[in-house]
């Protein structure tokens, strides 16, 4: 006798439009709509991630697991890690996604030995490339855990023990190697505990060398596997070290700078790591975009009333619009895409849940694609946008930031000029974004 059915639905959810009734159903995301001459699957270009829908049991710091997943416990592991990957492939079917994204642990159970861990992900490897090969999803971008194990309490690559890194390097090695075998168009560098507690035995100087030199041996091997996508980093400020090098945007383009990997290295951002910093989502992918290193995004909210990560599911349609309109002003995705780095909550205990989640971030990112695409048409802000910076235009503005003034000719016209302040216009502005959302 079969296992039952771990979803209730037996068929793909499909697009029925704002009048259906039915729960599992998309009212906005219509995948073959065109929004700006492409479809809108290509453009939003989801992918459902391993870890949270898959491995997070549902604990918090104060109570344990909720979920109690099937292949959470009991048997051999590697068989356990076989049932999942059947869980999500078929989640992957019913959602319907283009892409899916994975950790090395989440997938494959870690051995005794670095040797023992690669060679389940292997095993695991070739399960995936087999499903791959009927199923329509593809994978996004993989990666590897350095911030779970006890090993990496004190950071990967930037660890004080040199074995720790060696470790690391194998590991990432492994993870790399099996996105790439996967056709992977991207692969992600998160440094959870890259960062210290506290400064009083922190050499930071000795440890940004070695995570530059980490980064650096990544890229040499990508290129000498052939790998054609680029590598991302996550910036994220805090949590669970009190500081991490990759605090936000600004922070890692820096860094990327001052070790020479902007050329291969880009930027994966998330909503609920941005504001941790301090920042707004569309603030982080527009100081992406100001330095040409935007590369994908990881689509999720925290809770404003909390300051941890709580990576809900996106929801906020006018967040998302505002970020879309950034996007598609630079044609938008390029190997990257909306990869749901969220959880469901420790409550929504039901397997259908899962697909509620989605289902419902998925509209709501559908509908932030097409304000941003009407916002665009009507130049409902790029027009106000272009009539403040208008003197700009002028050719002796021009000249100035051409390099063809001096300081002296420039403060000399001056003598001349009475400049008076224009209106920012903010609440019109904010008026006009309420209009579209």
């Amino acid at each position: 006798m079969s296992a039952p059915a771990f979803f209730s639905p037996a068929d793909p959810i499909r697009f029925q439009g704002e009048s259906t009734s039915e729960a599992l159903a998309y009212r906005h995301y219509d995948k073959d709509r065109l929004v700006m001459g492409k479809r809108m699957e290509d453009h939003l270009r989801f992918a459902v991630c391993y870890w949270h829908s898959f491995t997070w049991p549902g604990g918090d710091p104060f109570g344990g697991e909720t979920f109690l997943r099937p292949w959470m416990h009991g048997g051999d592991p590697l068989e356990l890690a076989k049932q999942k990957a059947d869980t999500a492939f078929e989640m992957f079917r019913l959602l319907d996604v283009p892409f899916f994204t994975f950790h090395d642990v989440d997938v494959a159970p870690e051995g005794e030995s670095l040797q023992e861990s690669i060679d389940n992900l292997k095993a695991i490897t070739d399960i995936f490339a087999a499903k791959m090969e009927t199923a329509k999803v593809r994978l996004l971008w993989g990666t590897a855990n350095l911030f779970s194990n006890r090993r990496y309490m004190a950071g990967a690559a930037t660890n004080p023990d040199p074995d720790v890194f060696a470790y690391a390097c194998g590991q990432v090695k492994a993870a790399i190697d099996a996105t790439h075998r996967l056709g992977g168009a991207n692969y992600v560098c998160w440094g959870g505990r890259e960062g210290y507690e506290t400064l009083l035995n922190t050499d930071m100087a000795r440890e940004l060398d070695q995570l530059g030199r980490f980064l650096s041996m990544l890229v040499d091997y990508k290129h000498k596997i052939g790998f054609k996508g680029p590598i991302l980093i996550e910036p994220k400020p805090k949590e669970p070290t009190k500081h991490q090098y990759d605090f936000d945007a600004s922070t890692v383009i820096g860094f990327l700078r001052k070790y020479d990997l902007t050329a291969d290295v880009k930027l994966n951002l998330e909503q609920n790591h941005a504001i941790l910093a301090g920042h707004s989502f569309d603030h982080e992918v527009k100081v992406a975009y100001a330095n040409d290193l935007f590369g994908s995004l990881d689509i999720n909210r925290g809770d404003d009333l909390l300051g941890w990560d709580t990576d809900q599911f996106a929801m906020d349609v006018k967040e998302i619009a505002l970020v879309f309109h950034e996007m598609l002003q630079h044609g938008g995705f390029t190997t990257g895409g909306l990869n749901f780095d969220a959880k469901i909550r420790r409550q929504s205990i039901d397997p259908d849940d899962l697909l509620h989640a989605h289902i419902a971030s998925m509209d709501a990112c559908a509908r932030g694609l097409l304000a941003a695409e009407r916002m665009l048409e009507d130049k409902a802000l790029t027009g106000p946008l272009a009539d403040r910076y208008a003197g700009w235009d002028e050719p002796e503005a021009k000249a100035i930031l051409a390099g063809e003034r001096s300081l002296e000719q420039v403060a000399a016209d001056a003598l001349s000029l009475n400049p008076q302040p224009r209106s920012g216009r903010q609440e019109y502005l904010e008026g006009i974004v309420n209009r579209y959302v």
